[in-house]
């Protein structure tokens, strides 16, 4: 298993970047300003996406597991590389997701906590309503791991 930056031409992984955002518009706001990784293990498994937000926090934007691939531990793999590599150089790493039995658990298992909530950003940002786990997201959530 390796993971790699990728340089140019990220939007080649879109089908996997739109597992994690569902609208491409949204994905466009961080695409080109975000540092982008690729896990490869026999073929790309999964993706990730990276920002500097400033003191001292990066975000992971966008995470994604190809489906056939998830419940592997790419995504844990993908969330401990991105901590190895800039821990030293930043203090937290954050996520925003919504407030989704399928996922928050999945963020708190890796060593995040809640943090704080942007109410209504998926009902204000996206074109169509968002469901995960069959609950329609509303609010981000965001939760933050300390480096």
């Amino acid at each position: 298993m390796t993971v790699t930056e990728l340089k140019g031409n990220k939007k080649r992984y879109l089908n996997l970047l739109l597992l994690a955002d569902e609208q491409e518009d949204m994905i466009d706001r961080y695409l080109d300003r975000g540092t982008m990784y690729v896990l490869d293990d026999g073929g790309v498994r999964a993706e990730c996406v990276v920002t500097d937000e400033g003191g001292g926090i990066i975000e992971i934007k966008n995470i994604a597991v190809s489906p056939g691939y998830q419940g592997r531990g790419y995504g844990r793999a993908l969330i401990d590389f991105v901590a190895g590599k800039y821990s030293g150089r930043y203090s937290a790493v954050q996520v925003g997701t919504g407030d989704s039995p399928a996922t928050v658990p999945f963020y708190e298992k890796c060593g995040f906590v809640r943090s704080h909530v942007i109410p209504g950003f998926f009902t204000e940002n996206y074109d169509h309503p968002i469901y995960d786990g069959g609950v329609l997201l509303r609010d981000m959530v965001y939760l933050r791991r300390m480096l």
